[in-house]
């Protein structure tokens, strides 16, 4: 018999030995999300004279555009696995005039009707979930169904009127920032004093950053796959730690961090670490990628997307808390457009029509982008339909760029 043939390329080589061929990994889709931000923040920073990334309004962006954030971070993952969910700004009013009910009116404890409530979020996704993945509904139409639906049941805990105050704890979330426990730090004259805590948070958060990118290189090394050029390898450390500390020392200066960044930091690395290393996560993208092929693969690809928009559910629930509460209170209108702005977000963060395609973090910097251009033209006082037409503009923009992109690998196959 003819010995095989020794393997080349992933797994060969010895472990610890640096095989691997250098190249610039300089990936145009994944990266033109970033670019596109930097370019975004540095454009209406000039328009606004600096105001866009004064303390004060770097806090109000998070603040109130925290919970599309959250929506997006649940549609891209619906998006990932090809389908859609138009049905989340009516589940978020929905959520939030259920806990106004049991918070207000039955006078139950902030922690058991928060609790109620995310599991109403779950129980509304399951509904949706069967019809798509056991019934076979599109969810496209299962989605505007249940758009009608939740906002009609919205009206109907409602009436044709809003009820709060919301408790103190509830609002906080929404609205609050972390205690100032070990009081402030002098920066200088020019920059005034910010607090120890929150900087040591942002340091220590660079510093995991840092640690989790060295050791994804050094595992690429060691399986003899390529990587960057040390010196561009130090560019993507270098540019993010910068960014993440200016953001935290601008929150410091202002009022420490906000609760519901806390919040959203936690859903991004949770939600990261499903996508990237859980079987589930995986299996999202097969399902999205190449359906047939998932199935015959063994993915229950009915659970799968059942508890997808389970999963989504229980995020719209999460902001509809968040909107009640920094409203401080649950109005029949809420929610309004919030599909809109979770689904423009996912597809300007990279995520493709077909499904297949997307990252959290991607996302994250879509929602973002549009916050920034939201807030950008707030400042410089531009009409609603100034604002509509941008937002419009760049969601149309990505999606061709996603197309092309497209139709440049397929032409270059």
């Amino acid at each position: 018999m003819t010995a095989a043939p020794a393997q080349v390329g992933k797994g060969a080589g010895a472990p610890g030995r640096d095989t691997a061929p250098r190249r610039v990994n300089f990936d145009l889709k994944q990266s033109g999300i970033y670019i596109a931000l930097a370019i975004t923040v540095v454009i209406f920073t000039v328009l606004t004279g600096g105001d866009l990334l004064a303390p004060q309004n770097l806090s109000n962006i998070i603040v109130q555009y925290s919970y599309i954030l959250v929506l997006a971070i649940g549609m891209v993952l619906i998006i990932i696995a090809g389908h859609i969910d138009l049905s989340v700004g009516s589940v978020v009013a929905a959520s939030g005039a259920f806990a106004a009910v049991m918070m207000v009116e039955m006078d139950l404890a902030w922690p058991i009707a928060v609790v109620a409530t995310l599991a109403f979020g779950a129980l509304v996704g399951a509904w949706q979930g069967y019809w798509v993945a056991y019934f076979g509904i599109p969810a496209f139409i299962v989605t505007l169904a249940g758009m009608l639906l939740f906002r009609a049941v919205t009206y109907m805990i409602l009436g044709n009127k809003g009820i709060g105050p919301f408790p103190e704890e509830i609002r906080t979330i929404a609205n609050g920032f972390i205690p100032g426990w070990m009081g402030n730090i002098g920066l200088g004259s020019a920059l005034g004093g910010a607090d120890l805590f929150s900087i040591i948070v942002g340091v220590l958060v660079v510093v995991a950053m840092a640690i989790v990118q060295f050791r994804t290189r050094a595992g690429r090394i060691r399986y003899s796959q390529a990587v960057d050029p040390m010196w561009l390898f130090l560019l993507k450390v270098i540019v993010p730690a910068v960014l993440v500390l200016f953001l935290v020392v601008q929150l410091a200066r202002f009022r420490n961090l906000p609760w519901v960044l806390v919040l959203l930091a936690a859903l991004v690395v949770g939600y990261t670490m499903v996508t990237n290393r859980a079987v589930f996560g995986r299996q999202i993208y097969a399902v999205g990628g190449n359906l047939q092929a998932a199935t015959l693969s063994g993915v229950k690809v009915k659970s799968v997307v059942f508890w997808l928009f389970v999963n989504m559910g229980v995020l719209s629930a999460v902001a509809g808390l968040i909107f009640a509460g920094r409203l401080n209170l649950a109005g029949p209108t809420a929610g309004n457009s919030f599909e809109l702005d979770a689904i423009a977000a996912a597809f300007i963060g990279g995520a493709a029509v077909q499904g297949g395609v997307g990252k959290v973090v991607g996302a994250i910097t879509g929602g973002l982008i549009m916050g920034v251009i939201n807030n950008g033209m707030g400042l410089l006082g531009a009409q609603t339909e100034t604002v509509m037409l941008v937002k419009g503009a760049v969601l149309l923009a990505a999606v061709a760029f996603d197309v092309w992109s497209k139709r440049r690998t397929a032409g270059a196959r």
